[in-house]
């Protein structure tokens, strides 16, 4: 199971990137970006053969995770970014 987990992590970056080039690049409609991060991450998963010893269904289970915490961290940084602009905005009223 670590070893699965080792590789989910190494797996999504890699997903959060062609998901930015997706945003970037595309008209792609944004409420299915979540499940298009989990596609790439079990494609991606899938063809790490040389990378894992791991079965085929256990490097898909890391794509898969890979996927699902892509999004949450893109999700979590965007929430960031948002609230750092919330709170440096000139129309904040000072309390």
């Amino acid at each position: 199971m670590e070893t699965v987990l080792v590789l989910a992590s190494l797996i999504s970056p890699i997903v959060v990137a062609i998901i930015e080039l997706v945003k970037k690049t595309t008209s792609f409609p944004k409420q299915f970006f979540p499940i298009l991060s989990v596609i790439i991450g079990l494609l991606i998963g899938g063809v790490t053969y040389p990378l894992s010893e791991l079965d085929l269904a256990l490097r898909l289970w890391a794509g898969g995770i890979a996927g699902l915490a892509a999004t949450g961290l893109f999700e979590l940084g965007h929430c960031q970014v948002k609230l750092i602009k919330k709170q440096h905005s000139p129309h904040r009223s000072s309390e």
